[in-house]
């Protein structure tokens, strides 16, 4: 009778088994080294890595059931619970913090965001805040994120002032876009650009593209008068005046021809009051107290 021998296969089923186990425990042992030493490169304690695994795995829940209840259609009233665990486990609003503001009256954004203070971070409506602070006379953009567990950040982006507009009863800072910024005192005349006329806070950039057409007389502007809704007057820091035509392409090529003229002849300093360049090609100079001679002989003249 035929005898079965099985311990042979036994023995090196369990060899087999054996270095298997040992060779998942060596690997074992270098990942746990190498993550180790991973973690001992992080500028951490392992309390404060505690903390944030754990602020970590309570957002992500409260995100992951914010997001399945919104799918499910659950009502406010569970939605309303879940903000209340996430306000419990301390995902509140408990800190504002501001940032970008260098002009503008920073207290006035904190106003705007008060009745946030402790509200449940799930419920904090990112939009409405940013439309909020967007109606601010200095805010150009607004930034508005949450920076978990507890505090609401918001980056202001300034408008930047560009001139004064001359109102009936006031001064106003202006931005390049004729935005109105705040009343401004006296003062700030002598150093911006003084823009004045009916409308006027509506041809800002208009006013920019004829200036930039003569950029060396641009620094010797001090003031512009918008005429009628049609035409801008310039005043120069030598009190002079030169009145330009009706349409900005007519505008530019008269500004054009006065800053040649000035290289060539040094009008601006000079006797001549006004230079009046309404009916191109022609330049009327008047020179106070001679309106009645023409320039050349000694008065008020003219020139092509």
């Amino acid at each position: 009778m035929a005898t079965l021998r099985r311990g042979s296969k036994g023995v090196r089923r369990a060899a087999a088994a054996s270095s298997r186990a040992n060779t998942a425990r060596r690997a074992r042992a270098r990942t746990s080294g190498f993550f180790d030493g991973a973690m001992a490169l992080l500028p951490f304690t392992d309390e404060q890595l505690h903390r944030i695994f754990l602020a970590i795995i309570i957002g992500g829940g409260v995100a992951l059931a914010w997001f399945v209840a919104s799918l499910a259609g659950v009502p406010a009233m569970a939605q309303g619970q879940i903000a209340l665990l996430a306000s419990e486990a301390g995902f509140e609003v408990n800190h504002v913090r501001v940032t970008g503001t260098e002009r503008m009256n920073e207290q006035r954004v904190y106003e705007r965001v008060l009745s946030q203070r402790d509200m449940p971070m799930p419920l904090v409506d990112i939009e409405a805040i940013r439309e909020d602070l967007l109606e601010l006379p200095w805010v150009k953009d607004a930034r508005v994120s949450r920076q978990l567990p507890g505090t609401l950040k918001i980056d202001i982006v300034e408008r930047q002032p560009h001139a004064l507009l001359e109102k009936a009863d006031r001064l106003m800072l202006i931005d390049d876009q004729g935005n109105e910024l705040e009343p401004a005192s006296n003062t700030r005349a002598r150093e911006m650009l003084l823009i004045s006329g009916p409308g006027a806070g509506r041809q800002v950039q208009a006013l920019d593209r004829l200036l930039e057409a003569a950029p060396a007389l641009r620094p010797q502007v001090k003031a512009a008068e918008w005429v009628g809704n049609r035409r801008w007057n310039l005043t120069f820091r030598t009190d002079q005046i030169l009145a330009l035509p009706q349409g900005e392409d007519e505008a530019a090529s008269a500004l054009i021809s006065f800053a040649r003229l000035d290289g060539q002849n040094r009008l601006l300093g000079g006797k001549v009051s006004t230079f009046d360049m309404r009916a191109p090609p022609r330049i009327y100079m008047r020179i106070p107290g001679r309106a009645a001679q023409v320039l050349n002989g000694g008065g008020e003249g003219e020139a092509d």
